[in-house]
């Protein structure tokens, strides 16, 4: 072989050396949080390696439980040095980004296949418009009935308000004044009077617009309202006659897995919570949406479980967005997470998980998916409105309060906290 020929041969041969290691001259190290069970833990560990290795970057894990996890984030996020890829709880959002400046602009940044997800998941996700967070699950409230007692009773689970009040009054009839047909208490409560007032204006607590509560003292009356009529008719107890009990969890009363209580409203996620306790033959059905008769919109009320964020002060976060969506859309990310998150809200990884999961929570979710309603604002649960919200249904609950005043102490307390975002 003659001397150039070697030399032409070792000159492409590195050439093609180059191009070989070219991915990984942008290689990342990079860290990424999160809170969970041992279960995620395992699996999140695993896909972060898979990722990794698939685009040629180091991903460190930092995971702990939930309790603790917020205050180290504030802390974190204050001294800017959150980890690059960021687990957020979607009510704290507003906590850190309420400007759209918390974290990472994610439709600037490369590798990220944002048509996987629907433009409601993308709105819940943004804050000033600016998104930023991926909805890794999307969940929902879903109405849970007892089968069991409805055939006990003779009467078909009902598919709207009225009729819901109408099998309340045979159900008592001929089962006895101790059978309930639902339950409501303090969050739950809460979400029915909102599911009410939704239903009959389409509008969510919070006009993104102005950043104050959307409804009237008149709309928010009525649903508290409402709220009275289901203790009145005997559909739920009391808030008295629950605090006397010692506001146990529904999943552990005697009368919920006896099926004296007969349905609640619930996270479509929490089905095996309550259908695991209900005695041998019971038997605990998701069902859609009951409408009130005047209703513009089924209401539901659906939002992000959880967000992944990319750090703005990242020094790759375009490496990171590569991350973020191999776990969401790309089969090594959807493999090794798998349900542990939930189902999945990315199209993607939906397809590829197929019918993976309990057929009960795949059915709830169904439910909640398909349903009609506004987006919903993460203030809802922002802790001090919900506090509020909550504090004022049991003053209203003890006839403290009528409903008029507690829907303008509702509204009232609400834009204080609102304001303090403007």
């Amino acid at each position: 072989m003659s001397k150039l020929k070697r030399t032409a041969i070792l000159l492409a041969a590195g050439a093609y050396a180059t191009m070989a290691v070219a991915p990984m001259a942008n290689a990342a190290e990079l860290r990424m949080s999160w809170w969970g069970g041992d279960s995620r833990h395992v699996a999140t560990q695993k896909a972060i390696a898979a990722c990794g290795e698939k685009h040629g970057h180091t991903v460190k894990g930092e995971f702990t439980g939930f309790d603790g996890y917020l205050e180290k984030l504030t802390t974190q996020m204050a001294g800017k040095t959150e980890a690059d890829i960021v687990q957020v709880n979607w009510p704290w959002l507003p906590l850190f980004s309420k400007n759209g400046e918390g974290f990472a602009d994610l439709r600037k940044l490369k590798g990220l296949d944002l048509s996987q997800w629907a433009e409601t998941d993308l709105e819940a996700g943004s804050m000033n418009g600016v998104l930023q967070g991926l909805s890794v699950s999307t969940t929902g409230r879903v109405f849970f009935f007892n089968a069991t007692t409805f055939e006990k009773a003779g009467v078909a689970i009902p598919k709207t308000w009225d009729e819901f009040f109408a099998v309340t009054k045979t159900i008592k009839a001929k089962l006895g004044k101790d059978y309930y047909t639902f339950n409501a208490v303090k969050e739950t409560a809460q979400l029915l009077v909102t599911l009410a007032v939704v239903q009959k204006t389409g509008k969510d607590l919070v006009d993104e617009k102005t950043n104050r509560v959307a409804w009237t003292p008149e709309e928010l009356a009525s649903a508290i309202s409402f709220l009275g009529k289901l203790v009145e008719s005997g559909a739920i107890r009391s808030q008295k006659e629950e605090a006397s009990d010692g506001n146990v969890n529904l999943y552990e009363k005697p009368s919920w897995s006896e099926g004296r209580i007969a349905g609640s409203y619930e996270w479509d996620s929490t089905y095996s919570k309550y259908a695991d306790p209900l005695k041998e033959g019971q038997v605990l059905k998701p069902v859609p949406m009951l409408k009130q008769a005047d209703a513009v919109t089924e209401g539901v009320y659906r939002k992000p479980s959880m967000v992944f964020s990319i750090s703005r002060n990242s020094k790759n976060p375009d490496a990171a967005a590569q991350i973020v969506n191999c776990l969401l859309n790309e089969p090594e990310g959807i493999d090794a997470l798998g349900t542990s998150r939930g189902l999945p809200a990315s199209k993607a990884a939906a397809q590829r998980l197929g019918e993976k999961g309990e057929p009960e929570v795949r059915a709830a979710n169904a439910i909640v998916m398909a349903a009609s309603g506004p987006v919903v604002s993460p203030f809802n649960e922002h802790p001090e409105i919900r506090s509020a919200f909550i504090d004022t249904l049991e003053e209203y609950a003890y006839g403290q309060l009528t409903a008029e005043e507690a829907a303008e102490q509702i509204i009232d307390s609400t834009n204080d906290v609102l304001a303090k975002f403007d």
